[in-house]
């Protein structure tokens, strides 16, 4: 079964290792109308899609499926978090490539997320044809139909300006829903969230006739596609939108014990993950994937030698009552001063790391203040699944829309639901206007800390990314401590890449 499952992967053109842009030629000879004959079928090409998140990509390491956009494009190059000394990769991380549209980082977003179109619209394009339920077919079209926007509201948040730029006026992305593969023009950015919006219309619609709900965390549901809808109309500052979907997507699931959220809470699913990535050991692509650049305990020496921290203006926020406080290596002054100018310890908070600490540490393992402890590999060198979407996500983003939608008291409700079970001390906020909204922030700065969320977080909200070095008060190494405004680096906006302009002749 998992052979022939690998098949229609392959019919269907998404091939994992595959450096072609692209690429739409079957790589196994099995015509794509048998592939899709059945909803059986169609069934393993929904779950070749889901494998497709943590797939090894253009023979690159590093470049995992959405692993990748997590830690690259998410959390390595925003505001709270460092690559400990991983000097090599600064310009990456500092968002210097932007403007190159040549660049591995500038093409690869491109590349895997219209990989996911192009087998999501062959799903859509002839499951209606295929053998089986009414039901069946329901399903599985709403599962491609929450792919497709799930992807192209990520192409759009890489690709096109903030929306409080122009409010959508501006070029967007291509907006493939078929399968032809000649050339098309740009949508407006306005015409690629509408399209959005009207995949997860259509999906959401089909989801509850169906009468399906799905079987495993890593696969589409319907509280997946309103998790999606609530995170494209928060980045689309549609407040009304993002607080009714968060809402909705947060059915079903509940918080994190504190005992699941500081053991394993992030590498083994558990009630709290509405969408996640999978990842076992009979199948892990090792190096290359998400735990092998961020887990605290990976062998890899990327993690070894380039452990991932929080940055100390942040945590420094966040009151000692606070458990998830714990996850993270917090020097004493007397132990930061002993650290070099890096962050590096070798002397107390070393041996209080190594004491207090040991199952999250490699035996090579580096020690350096504030790194982290919150993603831990689930097995060598760096495997394990991770949560795309969380239910404490769908609060911070109902908060955030109460705030602009004037609804002080609720917003205040959802944030004491967000951080009381970890900090019983906390109390229910008074603060309103921009103060409640700066405090929504802070916690959801502080508790989706490593998951993806952190560059795009400050693109939307138009806020610069300030990093200090320790001199300076902060905890960043030279080589990262810099300033990037919102108007730097092309608006925080990566060009569309040459190969789709060589490509594609309405694309200039």
């Amino acid at each position: 079964m998992r052979k022939y499952l690998y098949i229609c992967i392959a019919a269907l053109g998404l091939s994992a290792c595959s450096s072609d842009y692209l690429d739409t030629t079957p790589e196994a000879q099995m015509d794509k109308a048998d592939v899709l004959a059945t909803t059986s079928n169609a069934e393993m090409a929904i779950n070749g899609l889901c494998k497709a998140m943590s797939s090894q990509y253009m023979s690159t390491q590093g470049l995992n499926g959405e692993g990748t956009i997590l830690n690259w494009y998410g959390t390595f190059n925003g505001n709270d978090a460092q690559k400990c000394n991983q000097t090599g990769w600064a310009s990456v991380w500092n968002n210097n490539y932007h403007l190159r549209p040549t660049s591995t980082y500038t093409v690869y977003p491109w590349f895997y997320y219209y990989k996911l179109i192009g087998n999501a619209n062959a799903v859509i394009c002839n499951i209606d044809n295929a053998e089986g339920t009414e039901g069946d077919r329901a399903f599985l079209k709403a599962q491609a139909l929450t792919f497709r926007a799930y992807s192209f509201f990520r192409l759009v948040q890489l690709y096109t300006y903030r929306w409080s730029d122009k409010q959508g006026d501006t070029e967007g992305i291509v907006l493939r829903t078929d399968e032809s593969l000649g050339d098309h023009p740009l949508s407006t950015q306005a015409e690629a969230y509408a399209q959005i919006y009207k995949d997860l219309d259509e999906a959401i619609s089909l989801f509850q006739k169906s009468g399906r709900d799905r079987e495993k965390f890593y696969q589409p549901g319907l509280d997946v596609a309103y998790a999606i809808y609530a995170k494209a109309a928060l980045t689309r500052e549609d407040w009304q939108n993002a607080a009714k979907y968060a809402a909705l997507a947060r059915e079903g699931h509940a918080m994190m014990t504190l005992d699941e959220y500081i053991n394993g809470g992030f590498h083994s699913e558990n009630s709290e993950w509405i969408w996640g990535v999978f990842d076992e050991e009979i199948q892990t692509i090792n190096y290359y994937s998400f735990f092998a650049y961020i887990g605290c305990n990976s062998s890899t020496t990327n993690c070894c030698k380039y452990p991932v921290a929080i940055s100390k203006e942040l945590i420094d926020q966040i009151p000692e009552t606070d458990s998830r406080r714990y996850l993270y290596l917090v020097p004493t002054d007397e132990e930061y001063a002993e650290c070099l100018a890096s962050g590096r310890s070798t002397k107390s908070l070393y041996a209080r790391a190594r004491r207090d600490y040991p199952d999250c540490l490699y035996e090579s393992s580096q020690v350096y203040a504030y790194m982290q402890f919150k993603f831990m590999v689930a097995f060598y060198p760096g495997g394990g699944s991770f949560p795309l979407i969380r239910y404490a996500e769908m609060l911070y983003t109902e908060a955030e829309a109460d705030c602009h939608l004037n609804k002080e008291a609720e917003a205040q409700q959802l944030l004491l639901e967000a951080v009381k079970q970890y900090d019983d001390a906390y109390t229910k906020s008074t603060k309103t206007g921009d103060d409640l909204l700066k405090e929504v922030k802070l916690y959801r700065r502080f508790d989706l800390w490593g998951e993806g969320n952190d560059w795009f977080d400050y693109k939307r909200w138009g806020e610069p990314i300030v990093r200090k070095t320790k001199a300076q008060g902060g905890s960043f190494k030279s080589d990262f401590a810099v300033t990037i405004n919102p108007e730097d680096g092309n608006a925080w906006t990566w060009v569309i890449p040459q190969k789709e302009t060589d490509y594609n002749g309405l694309v200039d």
